[in-house]
């Protein structure tokens, strides 16, 4: 998947044979994305159950950010959290897991200076695969284009071209945020209960079973 910052619309292109793909900005970067309204892939049932959700200083802990920049991405509709959004005072939002995948994974792209337009396309993308898909995937950039790459031979394909100055693998970033929301507090949305110690990797496995 390529994305760029050129004004191009359009929906997602067919895969090419043998190589990496893209899909280009435009319409969808300016769109805003409201909690739980993009269904994701009917593999990972995770609006369905919506069981496990992360306050806002859990979710920046475990993406690296501030929350400032949590803040500021919630109200800019650049990632939102699709448990459970502010809803005035004292309302608390809730990240899933797959919204703090997506925090760390803006982080790193704005550390080396993609631009936002491509960021924002890149986070729609994200949201609306499977967890399998995540899971297998890397991203590469030369900091104007993003490229979606689910083999090795893409990457390398990429950088033989010069296309790829780095890259992030997003199972990499996936167990990262395992690890780290294994160690803070997340709370069951239907009870209010607050689970020390949750490792998400049980949830996600549990999950995939009800889906299988």
């Amino acid at each position: 998947m390529r994305i760029t910052g050129d004004g191009t619309t359009g929906g997602i292109p067919a895969r090419s044979e043998g190589g990496p793909y893209a899909l280009h900005g435009g319409a969808v970067g300016a769109a805003r994305r409201q909690p739980e309204s993009v269904p994701h892939g009917p593999e990972d049932g995770e609006q369905a159950t919506g069981e496990i959700g992360y306050r806002g200083p859990t979710a920046c802990a475990a993406a690296g950010i501030t929350y400032r920049q949590l803040d500021y991405w919630a109200r800019t509709g650049l990632v939102e959290p699709s448990v459970r959004a502010a809803g005035g005072s004292g309302t608390q939002r809730l990240y899933s897991f797959r919204d703090v995948v997506v925090l760390k994974i803006v982080k790193r792209f704005l550390d080396t200076g993609v631009a936002l337009q491509n960021i924002r396309t890149t986070v729609q993308h994200l949201r609306d695969r499977g967890f399998r898909d995540l899971e297998r995937m890397t991203l590469m950039s030369d900091g104007a284009t993003v490229y979606e790459c689910t083999s090795p031979d893409e990457v390398v394909g990429l950088l033989q071209g010069g296309q790829g100055i780095f890259g992030i693998a997003v199972g990499v970033v996936w167990r990262d945020v395992e690890k780290a929301l294994s160690q803070l507090h997340g709370e069951r949305v239907e009870t209010g209960e607050t689970l020390v110690g949750h490792n998400p990797a049980d949830e996600l496995a549990a999950r995939r079973n009800r889906a299988g």
